[in-house]
Order: structure tokens, then C-alpha cells, then sequence
């Protein structure tokens, strides 16, 4: 399979005067999880966002293999390839969980009914949800809700997803549950660029890290090497930080 890159070069994004990120540039493969990471208000989220297309770039490119997407509102870009979860509860609350799926499949209008029918009934076996295809989203489990929405993301057919915080506010099993899905997209040949506050979790799962702090580029490397940096531990993990 083709490798395809998702790449981010010299993001900047100032607000009035101030330089909330400055020269940011980070890139995912399809079929690799790269971790976004870095202490809170250092400019991680803001160019997460710049990259899934919800805050504008001030300056720097973005691109999908040879395409430029900076200007590209998310919605096109989500017809490009780019896949995006967010932190909060995306899944329909009064929609079955077959129709929380069959919505996203009925926006690709090169699809006829039967291969809608044929892709939803394949995401529900992939993601083992077969037996709550009938059930509301709001009667969910949490894990449930990152599974059916990981299945809603897939269904646009991406070459990345982008998650925000998955490992937010789930309990222990669940958490195993989300790492099986992403290692999964990866097996699937699925870019994953993962930003999250759960440090240990994500270093666990990602192939690479990308640390952010305080607008700019701090360090990157396999999370060993991530780990062994003197300044990361200094300004974000602790001295005492280990897997």
C-alpha cells in the first residue's frame, strides 16, 4: 500500500500580538499513531486544531500527500481523507446506533444503498457492535460510544484520523479497549495523530511523540527517546516519569 503523508510545516497562529504557536512542524504516515503532547496552555491543542482545520493558521502550510489543505474548511477536509474524533460525545443521541452510521454512509453520495448496507454491516462486525445496532446513543457505554464513533469516522473511508483526548474520562477497561481500536487503524493502514493529557497511555500506544511547549517545538522522537530528553522531563513529565 502507498504510504501518504499528512504533514504540518512552520505553524504559527498569533492572537493580537501574542504567538500562541510559533514554527510547529510534524508529520504522520498512513499506518503509523504519532503522539501530540505538551503541558497545558504550551500550544499543543491550538495546533491540533490548526492541522484538523477548526482554527485558522496564521502562517505555515498544511498538507495531504502533494495537496495544500491550510485554507480548506474541516468539512472538506474530511472529504479529502481527514478523519476527526472529538473530545465530547459525537455520536446522535436519539439515533440507533446503525443509523448514527448509515448517516455518515448516505453523505457519500458514490455509494448506492446496497453498498451503504454492505459497508454499514461491515464497520459493525469490524468494531463489534453488531448486537447494539439497535440501541440509542444515549444508552452507550463509554467505550461503546468511542467504538461507534470510531466506526461513524471510518465510514467517510479516511486516510487519518485525528484524535482528540480519547482516553478522557474512561474507565481502565475501556481504555484497553480504545488502544485495540487504534492499533487496529494502524493495521488498517489509518494515520493516527493523537493528542491527549494522559501522557503515560499515549507514549504507551504512539510509534513517535511530538512535545509542545510553550508555542514551539520542544522535542520529537520514538517515546523512548521522548523520555531520555533532558528538557522534556524538566518542563513536563518529572524527573520520576516512567512507562
Amino acid at each position: 500500500m502507498e504510504k501518504y503523508t499528512l504533514e504540518a510545516k512552520r505553524l504559527g497562529k498569533k492572537y493580537g500580538s501574542r504567538w500562541v504557536v510559533n514554527n510547529v512542524s510534524m508529520k504522520v504516515s498512513t499506518g503509523e499513531i504519532v503522539g501530540l503532547l505538551g503541558p497545558n496552555g504550551a500550544g499543543k491543542t491550538t495546533s491540533f486544531y490548526m492541522i484538523v482545520g477548526l482554527v485558522s493558521a496564521t502562517r505555515g502550510k498544511v498538507r495531504m500527500g502533494k495537496e495544500d489543505v491550510t485554507k480548506m474548511p474541516i468539512h472538506l477536509r474530511a472529504r479529502k481523507g481527514l478523519g476527526y474524533l472529538p473530545q465530547e460525545a459525537s455520536v446522535f443521541r436519539k439515533l440507533s446506533v446503525e443509523d448514527n452510521i448509515v448517516a455518515i454512509l448516505e453523505t457519500r453520495k458514490e455509494l448506492t444503498r446496497d453498498q451503504i448496507n454492505e459497508n454499514l454491516n461491515s464497520l459493525l462486525d469490524e468494531f463489534s457492535i453488531q448486537h447494539i445496532r439497535k440501541s440509542l446513543g444515549m444508552s452507550l457505554s463509554g467505550g461503546e460510544r468511542r467504538r461507534v464513533e470510531i466506526a461513524r469516522a471510518l465510514a467517510m473511508d479516511p486516510k487519518f484520523i485525528l484524535l482528540d483526548e480519547p482516553f478522557a474520562g474512561v474507565d481502565p477497561v475501556s481504555v484497553i479497549e480504545i488502544k485495540e481500536v487504534i492499533r487496529h487503524l494502524k493495521d488498517r493502514g489509518i494515520g493516527v495523530l493523537i493528542t491527549d493529557h494522559n501522557v503515560r497511555e499515549t507514549l504507551d500506544i504512539c510509534e513517535r511523540a511530538y512535545i509542545v511547549n510553550a508555542g514551539n517545538m520542544l522535542a520529537s522522537g520514538t517515546p523512548e527517546e521522548v523520555l531520555a530528553d533532558e528538557t522534556v522531563r524538566k518542563v513536563y513529565l518529572g524527573e520520576d516519569f516512567k512507562l
